[in-house]
């Protein structure tokens, strides 16, 4: 967690000298959505707004309503902000990225997929890992990496990936049983993890 709040702030701190740099505000808008999720029934939207010449600021949504996707539990609902540096110019190919996101989640994690022994505490009851699945919330701070391609004058392709650290809390049920797993005195379960969490394919078009 300190090596990616450490990067986060190397990267704002990046946006932000380039930022004064250059005091001309563009005014360019792209809205954008993700191609690689749409066949899968997820929607990942968003608009990037230029700021400076080299600066953009992203806001997106990610959804997937799914309460069952291919037997396992998959709600994600996310929102986040991504400040970009372009080495080019805004828009036009590399760039790396400070992002915020924060998600609400009812989902089982790819740990409890498969046939296994699952026991919270010595004390707890012994369940199928796969009859068990984490409802909660989530704040995650990462970087985002990513190049853009201009198809013609108003349409771009983006590819990224982001990835950093999640902080989740949330509460572990039984799925037939409808009682916690994790319950031993506690209100919220909680874990870290550095996850990749965003990336795709972001068709755009300019406003």
């Amino acid at each position: 967690m300190k090596k990616t709040i450490l990067l986060f702030a190397l990267l704002i701190g990046l946006l932000g000298n380039a930022q004064n740099q250059n005091t001309e505000t563009a005014k360019n808008i792209f809205v954008k959505g993700n191609a690689l999720f749409l066949p899968l029934g997820m929607l990942n939207a968003g608009a990037e707004f230029q700021l400076k010449e080299r600066i953009t600021l992203q806001a997106d949504v990610f959804i997937s309503p799914w309460k069952s996707f291919m037997g396992k539990y998959a709600q994600v609902y996310m929102m986040g902000f991504d400040g970009r540096y372009y080495f080019d110019e805004a828009f036009k190919h590399w760039y790396v990225g400070a992002n915020i996101s924060a998600a609400r989640f009812i989902i089982q994690k790819f740990n409890y997929w498969g046939d296994g022994i699952s026991q919270f505490t010595p004390e707890s009851p012994i369940y199928n890992s796969k009859d068990l699945y984490q409802d909660g919330f989530a704040v995650i701070l990462g970087a985002t990496v990513g190049y853009q391609f201009q198809l013609s004058d108003r349409w771009n392709m983006d590819l990224y990936l982001g990835a950093g650290s999640s902080q989740g809390f949330y509460k572990g049920y039984h799925k037939e049983l409808g009682i916690r797993y994790d319950d031993d005195g506690r209100r919220w379960d909680k874990s870290g993890e550095w996850i990749p969490y965003r990336g795709g394919i972001m068709i755009g078009y300019k406003l």
